[in-house]
């Protein structure tokens, strides 16, 4: 797909690392499958893979947890 952020770049498969924070928490989440811009480097997370990240970071607030850094597994 061409990268709408630069319009010029070609996106491809690749990993991301995402980082989320929320009130005192921060969840960084390593090996994301993204779509990577191959000229500006912008990482596109899909619905299904954001959906999944949310509801990690929802469940890491409820538990009080201040930071927590993981792999991507798929549910």
């Amino acid at each position: 797909m061409k990268c709408p952020i630069c319009k010029k770049g070609e996106t491809a498969t690749g990993t991301a690392t995402v980082t989320l924070e929320r009130g005192g928490l921060t969840l960084v989440v390593k090996d994301v499958p993204a779509q990577i811009c191959d000229n500006c480097g912008e990482e596109y997370v899909d619905e299904k893979a954001a959906a999944q990240l949310l509801a990690e970071a929802e469940a890491s607030a409820r538990a009080g947890t201040e930071i927590n850094v993981r792999h991507f597994q798929t549910a």
